[in-house]
């Protein structure tokens, strides 16, 4: 599978987190904001971001966050990006990276053709600054 990055997103920690604990889960939601850079897109993650994640009997932990993107697209034009990226992974060894499914649906002229389609992996990665989130598309180059 080959595949090209599209998108780099810094994650910052932005509020409490909400966690609970039940008798056999927990859930903990973490609100986030951030950054996004690329050759399609440059703006932030608006501070309204939460990934949510719940860890089941087995210890597997599904992670499902929802956030806007807000910038300049790659025709220089003011735009929206909404992400709903979904993943998982086992809570007991917690590789790295964790790897994800993304959603995009955005109001960018330049950028709907190619973001409106099911093209695309993400990577969760601890660097020296923090998380990021890696989106690839798959299977072919990217030509917004």
């Amino acid at each position: 599978m080959t595949k090209k990055a599209i998108f780099d997103i810094h994650i910052e920690a932005n509020g409490p987190m909400v966690h609970l604990k039940g008798e056999n889960s927990e859930v903990l939601m973490v609100p986030f904001k951030g950054r996004v850079k690329s050759d399609l897109f440059n703006g932030i993650v608006e501070p309204s971001g939460v990934d949510t994640q719940i860890v089941n009997a087995a210890n597997v932990r599904h992670m499902s966050a929802r956030y806007m993107l807000t910038g300049t697209d790659s025709a220089g034009q003011e735009a929206h990006i909404y992400v709903e990226n979904n993943g998982w992974f086992d809570d007991l060894t917690k590789t790295m990276p964790f790897h994800t499914v993304p959603t995009f649906y955005t109001d960018s002229a330049a950028l709907a053709p190619y973001l409106h389609r099911d093209a695309f992996v993400g990577e969760g990665v601890d660097e020296a600054d923090g998380l990021h989130i890696y989106f690839y598309e798959i299977g072919g180059q990217a030509n917004a």
